[in-house]
C-alpha cells in the first residue's frame, strides 16, 4: 500500500514508519522539514497548518493510508478533511487517553464512554498558541476526534494511545523524573490517592499502529497492553534499576510527579482483542523498558 505518514520521526512514530517499511509499503513522510525521512522513505516538506502549502506539496499524490501523528486540534482536523477527502480511503489518527479526562471511572473505560457526538467543537479558541494547546491537550485531541468522527469522508479510526513507556530515546522526561529521585533518595510527590493506569510498550504501540494501518474497522480504539501499573510499580522496577530508594510524599494540593494520578487512567482494550490484535502483559517488558530509559539518564 501507499503509506502517508504526517509527522512521527522521533519515538514510536520512527518505529512505525520502519515497520510499515519492512513489511513492504510504499511509505512517504511529510513534516515542516526540521528532519529527514529515513533512507528508502519519501518526504514532502509542509507545514500541517498551512492549507495552501499542503494542497501544493500534495498536488497529483493520492495514497491508500494517511496516518497523523500530529493532529492535536480541531483545526487541523478540518484542513485534514479538506486536503485528505479525496486522497486517501483510510485515515488512522493517533489519540491518547487523555480524551477521557472528564470520564472519572472505577472501571476501565470503553470507547463509548466518550460520546463524540456531544463534543462541542470550537475552533475559535486559541489553538494556534503552543501554551495554550499543550494546556488542553487532551480537550484538543476530543474535539478533533469529534471533527471526522461527524464528517469524515473517509474510513476512519482513532487510536487512544495510553502513557508510552521504554526506549532510550524517550524524550518525554517522565520516567527520568523518578530515575533521579530515586537515585537521589528525594521525596516524590504523589496524590494522597493514586490510581493506576493502562500502560503501552513504545514497541508494541508502533505495531498496533502499523497494524491498524492494514485494517478495516473504523471508530475509536484503545491501545494498551495488559495489566495497569501504579507509581509504586514503575519505582519498583526503577530501585531494581539502579539500587536507589523510593520515597513518596503524598501532597493534597500542588503539582504531583508524572505518572500519578488522583483520577483514573484505565482503559479496556477488548474492543481491540475482538478485532484481533493481541497484547502483550505490562509485566513481561517494563524491567526491559525501565532499563532503556535508566541507561540514558546520567
Amino acid at each position: 500500500m501507499d503509506v502517508l505518514v504526517i509527522g512521527g520521526n522521533r519515538y514510536f512514530g520512527k518505529r512505525l514508519i520502519a515497520l510499515l517499511r519492512e513489511s513492504g509499503h510504499r511509505v512517504t513522510l511529510l513534516n515542516r522539514g526540521s528532519s529527514g525521512a529515513p533512507e528508502g522513505i519519501g518526504h514532502l516538506v509542509a507545514d500541517r497548518d498551512d492549507e495552501a502549502a499542503l494542497e501544493s506539496v500534495l498536488a497529483g499524490r493520492s495514497f491508500d493510508v494517511v496516518v497523523d501523528q500530529v493532529c492535536y486540534t480541531p483545526r487541523q482536523a478540518e484542513i485534514a478533511l479538506r486536503v485528505f477527502g479525496p486522497r486517501t480511503g483510510r485515515y488512522v489518527m493517533t489519540s491518547t487517553v487523555e480524551v477521557y479526562g472528564y470520564e472519572d471511572s472505577a472501571a476501565p473505560l470503553a470507547e463509548d464512554a466518550l460520546d463524540l457526538d456531544a463534543v462541542t467543537v470550537d475552533t475559535g479558541l486559541a489553538w494556534e498558541d503552543p501554551e495554550f494547546r499543550e494546556a488542553h491537550y487532551g480537550e484538543g485531541k476530543r474535539q478533533a476526534e469529534a471533527v471526522f468522527a461527524a464528517r469524515a469522508p473517509f474510513a476512519w479510526t482513532s487510536v487512544r494511545v495510553a502513557h508510552v513507556l521504554g526506549g532510550a530515546d524517550d524524550f518525554t522526561g517522565r520516567l527520568d523524573h523518578y530515575v533521579r529521585r530515586i537515585r537521589a533518595g528525594e521525596p516524590i510527590a504523589v496524590p494522597a490517592v493514586n490510581r493506576p493506569a493502562t500502560y503501552v510498550y513504545v514497541e508494541e504501540i508502533a505495531a498496533f499502529l502499523a497494524w491498524a494501518v492494514g485494517a478495516d474497522f473504523t471508530g475509536p480504539v484503545n491501545a494498551h497492553s495488559h495489566g495497569p501499573l501504579t507509581t509504586a510499580d514503575l519505582c519498583a522496577a526503577i530501585e531494581k534499576r539502579t539500587g536507589g530508594r523510593t520515597v513518596f510524599q503524598e501532597v493534597e494540593v500542588g503539582e504531583v510527579s508524572p505518572f500519578s494520578f488522583a483520577r483514573s487512567y484505565g482503559m479496556d482494550n477488548s474492543r481491540a482483542t475482538s478485532l484481533g490484535y493481541s497484547f502483550s502483559h505490562s509485566s513481561e517488558w517494563l524491567a526491559r523498558a525501565v532499563s532503556e530509559t535508566v541507561g540514558e539518564v546520567r
